[in-house]
């Protein structure tokens, strides 16, 4: 049961350290697209294009694990772990089916994707590149979202941090040889880029199963082997059924992304270059708030699950002051700073001068992108994960069709993209306060 006096502890407790893992990522992430895109900005959009689908793919399964945290959080607030452990081995066990499903559909269908898209020939061949030397990863993303649930519902994250130093330092060390073909090694470019990501996400899953066979007892949530090896597949199904909403609304999200990026597409080259170039920075920052909004899942599952409306809400409360606080920091820093942070990406000057207005945009959206992260965190750790998809379907229809009226009807270009994007994330932010408010537990 959690204590009224102790949740802002324990929110740290969990947030922290997967805040740190994901910003460990997203810094490693950075460093790759600084070393591609001072080679050459049409690399930037080749990582934009391909990443854009491939992580939606990706998004997927790991928000279809959603579910199982939620149930199992719910079990903890309880005071009932056997039930709890019987949904983490379900899902550890089935949830690796979609993941191989999708290795095969990116390894040979990518450029389809691709070519829907609208990416020109130049970029294209990149893409294809790019992806399929990293497909294999979705031959382990099942087992890194099922083992990241059970660490986050034991409200024990610290091993993130140490399995986020473990992928980015060697990623960026691989990168840093294979991009530039370093210390004898072949120049590899955008090539590199790709192999270096691969190798250090299978180097982060060899950790990770040491973790899992040598500290099992570390994880009050984690099954044994021969629980999982005799799980039912009802528990899954039942976990599934909650998380394919989650898995659905992040679906929407991405596929909106995917058309603004084709829309872009039909601007110039760099248009989507660009876009990836700002909200790469954007993303260091969302991840600070994601791990908040994690953090608040896990405990208002708690807490819904000891039926203590007064701690949801608080807990709620305090997140949002949270990742408000954090989205004010963003905001001041890119304000005075934005030609330095482009300049990360690019030494296109001009390139600099147009993406000013866009990157300090993007700051602003982070208070509105605050509320739908933290507040849907909220309703889904109450158990309603079908009203997330809701407002995110109403929001991807409404960003894609704002976004193509100031492109092709205004002529607004690239600024009527951001001004869409803005306008979508405070909307829905506000409706989803409203539902959030409403909530009786």
């Amino acid at each position: 049961m959690l204590f009224k006096e102790d949740y802002k502890n324990r929110l740290v407790k969990i947030f922290v350290p997967i805040m740190l893992s994901n910003l460990i990522s997203q810094i490693q992430m950075l460093i790759d697209r600084i070393f591609l895109g001072r080679l050459d900005i049409l690399y930037m959009s080749a990582v934009g294009n391909a990443t854009a689908p491939v992580w939606t793919t990706m998004s997927f399964v790991f928000s279809m694990s959603m579910g199982a945290s939620i149930l199992i959080s719910h079990s903890v607030g309880e005071k009932n772990n056997e039930k709890a452990k019987e949904y983490a081995a379900s899902l550890i066990k089935f949830h690796n089916v979609i993941p191989i499903i999708l290795f095969f559909f990116w390894m040979f269908c990518s450029p389809l994707v691709f070519k829907v898209m609208g990416v020109s020939q130049n970029v294209m061949k990149l893409c294809v590149t790019y992806t399929r030397i990293y497909s294999p990863v979705f031959l382990i993303i099942g087992l890194g979202a099922s083992y990241s649930v059970v660490f986050q519902t034991s409200n024990n994250t610290k091993p993130l941090v140490v399995y986020g130093l473990i992928r980015s330092l060697l990623n960026i060390l691989l990168d840093y040889l294979l991009i530039f073909g370093n210390l004898g090694f072949p120049r590899m470019e955008i090539t590199g880029a790709a192999l270096g990501t691969t190798i250090a996400e299978y180097a982060g899953a060899i950790y990770l199963l040491f973790l899992i066979i040598a500290r099992r007892d570390k994880f009050f949530t984690n099954p044994k082997f021969k629980t999982i090896l005799h799980a039912r597949i009802l528990p899954y199904l039942k976990s599934i059924k909650l998380g394919i909403p989650t898995a659905f609304e992040d679906l929407l999200w991405n596929a909106g992304n995917l058309c603004i990026i084709r829309i872009l597409n039909t601007i110039n080259e760099t248009a989507a270059g660009i876009y990836s170039m700002v909200f790469t920075v954007e993303v260091v920052f969302v991840v600070v708030i994601g791990a908040i909004g994690s953090g608040t899942l896990t405990l208002t599952g708690e807490a819904t699950g000891a039926k203590d409306q007064n701690l949801y809400r608080s807990i709620v409360r305090t997140a949002i002051k949270w990742s408000f606080i954090v989205s004010a920091l963003a905001l001041i820093f890119v304000s005075i700073f934005p030609r330095f942070t482009l300049s990360l990406f690019t030494t296109d000057k001009v390139v600099i001068e147009m993406s000013v207005i866009y990157i300090i945009l993007v700051a602003a959206n982070l208070f509105g992108k605050s509320g739908n992260i933290i507040i849907g965190s909220g309703i889904r750790g109450y158990g309603d994960t079908k009203w997330m998809l809701f407002t995110q379907g109403f929001g991807t229809v409404a960003v894609v069709g704002l976004s193509a009226l100031c492109v092709f009807v205004f002529k607004l270009g690239m600024l009527g993209v951001f001004i869409a994007v803005l306008c979508d994330e405070g909307i829905r932010a506000v409706i989803n306060t409203i539902r959030f408010l409403k909530i009786r537990i």
